[in-house]
């Protein structure tokens, strides 16, 4: 599953997932007619109408092919938000993208195939939905895996980056001031590209970075673990 915002702003994200599982061994099915989780008017509390869009969305990838999404957020939605919306009813086994490769393919280190080393010094910020998925250092683990990869510390890992959807733009100054404080932390660990997993909580930080004219850039772990993959 693609995400709207990486449907809206990051295709390329969606094309690196692509990539990396197939890579890891998977046949990718891509639903053309795929569109929202149901998250915004979930969290917006119109559940009447986030329970359109999840009947929709359940209907279109029922069966036993596991959904694989390069989002936390979207994961949890459909996993723990569609529970709440429609009751009794069968919904879609759904992992965010570097759970499905550790967890339910036992991937263990990147590539699979030796490849050149990336020489390159990252910090990886933790979305927050990745809690909720107890997804805990599991993307840390298999980036720190990635020969030349150096994974530099930074302080308060688990804060927010003051995105939260619509909290963003329901509340912008003190999103914002979540944010450069979250960057000021990221800035200070020395890496030159923030990576997470969540395209909404790396928009919010790219944005951030280009007001204020930061040397700092983002990526998707989906981007970073395509690179890694020989050409």
């Amino acid at each position: 599953m693609l995400t709207c915002l990486c449907d809206a702003f990051a295709g390329e994200v969606g094309i690196a997932a692509v990539r990396v599982l197939e890579a890891a061994g998977c046949d990718v099915e891509f639903l053309d007619a795929q569109t929202c989780c149901g998250q915004p008017p979930f969290n917006s509390g119109d559940w009447d109408a986030a329970r359109t869009v999840a009947r929709r969305t359940a209907a279109l990838f029922q069966g036993d092919v596991p959904v694989v999404a390069p989002s936390s957020s979207c994961t949890a939605m459909m996993r723990e938000g569609y529970a709440m919306l429609l009751p009794g009813e069968s919904t879609p086994s759904t992992f965010e993208l570097v759970e499905f490769l550790v967890r339910e393919l036992g991937v263990t280190a990147w590539p699979p195939s030796p490849g050149p080393a990336m020489e390159r010094s990252i910090a990886f910020h933790r979305a927050c939905h990745g809690r909720g998925l107890h997804l805990g250092d599991l993307h840390e683990q298999l980036l720190s895996t990635v020969p030349g990869l150096q994974m530099l510390p930074f302080a308060q890992v688990e804060q927010c980056c003051g995105f939260g959807g619509a909290f963003a733009a329901t509340h912008g100054p003190i999103s914002a001031g979540i944010g450069m404080e979250k960057l000021e932390h990221l800035l200070a660990s020395g890496a030159d590209t923030v990576v997470s997993g969540d395209m909404g909580c790396l928009l919010h930080l790219r944005g951030l970075i280009e007001r204020h004219g930061l040397a700092m850039r983002t990526q998707h772990v989906a981007q970073i673990l395509a690179e890694a993959v020989p050409q």
